[in-house]
């Protein structure tokens, strides 16, 4: 049986490291993926740099499956890159498990990708066209063949030129002879940070987490345009493409990030513990227990507990060692899916007027399932508070999400939500609060960050053509181009 629950969660993008300068490059890369594991669970890959080779191993599956003590030691260099895939364009074949790694004019080149190209399938086709010939179906090999096309005698160089005809969301990493090079579209959109080891070296990384765990030191966020390049003379940086307003994923602080990361320059698990103070202030209401669903929606919990000043509980006790598929009985047990995942404390339930505090409401079919379970331990009450707006629109820049119209909140009221996952009541955080708890102030303005999910407002505009190829217009409802 396939587990569908976890569709009902908007799917993490992909978590990308680098690192240059270090004997054990390998090994600080595979603890920099290890890190950043729930970005992406699909699969995972190396390259390293030894100055003279490069060295290659990849796999599906969990980092700490994929790489063996043998194939560790194969990754032999002072620089490498990693990936972790969640495949948001292209299948999950072994061929488009990153890193790319690929031989062209000025050498050999790997890169990695977090994000999504909008215009991808046109630069495909035109690529074709000029007699190009492709190795996977993901939009990141567009990238590598712009860069083989290009005339550039510098590598950087290909790689500007070849980005300012890509539009899209991308924190990129590349490894070649001439250092470790990373950028981050001009928008910002996915994070990308700049760290130094202690032992030697400098780290790229998509969460500070990872630099927690090679005890490298936080530097600062590479900026939304900026080329880093990282090679044995040191780091220097510049700015090659126009200015535009930055439009950084804010569901990075509500659902994707680790809680112990500085995202955006911001601490994730400070801003989710004030996502749950505002949604205490926006809808109180009296009750004896606050509950999170583990493990995303602990911090707003902690949060909305203690402006509250209603006692906080794990009335919800998460199963950890799970995989996405498993064997049902064949006599079917009645929601099945959530209960192998989650289990309800009666002793802690049972008679009580309960809130139920989660990071975001997608499908609306597991929190049914939630509200169903909590309800069958004996719940008195059960009022659901979502730390975040209603999802009402897909993302097209990184993240895995449904179409249009399975996002219950596009063609479903408050009210209607409510009726379906059962609950007494329902409550969103507004757009408002969730930016008073980013800005931590009572006068919020989105300058810096994309609410598309929330607002159908996109930041990089697409074409008619993309609107089509991309899904935009699903055959009943049109979202904002």
């Amino acid at each position: 049986m396939i587990d569908e629950d976890h569709l009902d969660k908007m799917q993490e993008e992909c978590g990308i490291f680098g690192i240059y300068g270090h004997p054990e490059a390998g090994n600080l890369t595979y603890l920099g993926l290890y890190a950043l594991q729930h970005r992406g669970q699909e699969a995972s890959g190396i390259v390293t740099y030894d100055g003279k080779t490069f060295h290659q191993e990849r796999g599906a599956g969990l980092v700490a499956d994929i790489f063996s003590g043998q194939r560790l030691r194969h990754l032999k260099g002072h620089a490498a890159i990693g990936h972790n895939r969640y495949s948001t364009a292209g299948g999950n074949r072994l061929e488009n498990v990153q890193p790319i790694l690929v031989n062209y004019a000025l050498g050999t080149l790997g890169m990695v990708h977090n994000g999504n190209l909008i215009n991808a399938t046109h630069l495909r086709d035109e690529l074709e066209a000029y007699g190009a010939i492709f190795q996977s179906s993901t939009d990141s090999e567009v990238i590598v063949h712009l860069i083989a096309h290009s005339m550039r005698t510098k590598v950087a160089l290909r790689i500007v030129e070849s980005l300012q005809r890509v539009r899209g969301a991308y924190s990129l990493l590349f490894l070649s002879e001439e250092g470790l090079i990373g950028v981050r579209d001009p928008y910002g959109v996915r994070p990308l940070s700049l760290g130094k080891v202690k032992g030697g070296g400098y780290v790229l990384a998509s969460e500070t987490c990872a630099f927690d765990l090679i005890e490298a030191e936080f530097i600062r966020d590479i900026e939304p345009g900026e080329v880093v390049h990282i090679n044995e003379k040191g780091v220097s940086s510049f700015k090659p493409f126009p200015q535009v307003a930055p439009a950084q994923c804010v569901f990075e602080y509500v659902y994707f990030s680790r809680p112990d990361s500085h995202v955006f320059d911001r601490s994730v698990y400070g801003i989710r513990k004030r996502l749950g103070r505002e949604l205490h202030r926006e809808d109180p209401i009296d009750a004896d227990v606050v509950i999170p669903v583990p493990d995303s929606g602990v911090p707003a919990a902690l949060g909305y507990a203690e402006a509250s000043l209603i006692p906080y509980d794990f009335g919800l006790i998460r199963n950890h060692y799970i995989g996405r598929t498993f064997i049902e009985p064949r006599q079917s047990i009645r929601h099945f899916g959530v209960k192998i995942k989650l289990n309800a404390v009666r002793e802690i339930i049972e008679g009580k007027r309960v809130v139920v505090v989660d990071d975001s409401l997608v499908r609306g079919t597991t929190s049914r399932k939630i509200v169903k379970m909590i309800r069958a331990a004996g719940a008195k009450e059960i009022h659901v508070r979502i730390s975040s707006p209603p999802i009402v629109s897909p993302c097209f820049y990184g993240i895995d999400t449904p179409t249009r119209n399975e996002l219950v909140a596009s063609n479903h009221s408050v009210e209607e939500i409510r009726k379906y996952i059962t609950a007494d009541s329902l409550s969103y955080l507004s757009s408002d609060g969730m930016f008073r708890a980013v800005y931590q102030n009572d006068a919020p303005k989105n300058q810096h960050f994309c609410t598309a999910c929330f607002s159908e407002d996109y930041p990089i505009p697409f074409t008619g053509e993309e609107i089509v190829q991309i899904g935009l217009f699903d055959g009943q409802n049109a979202t904002k181009p």
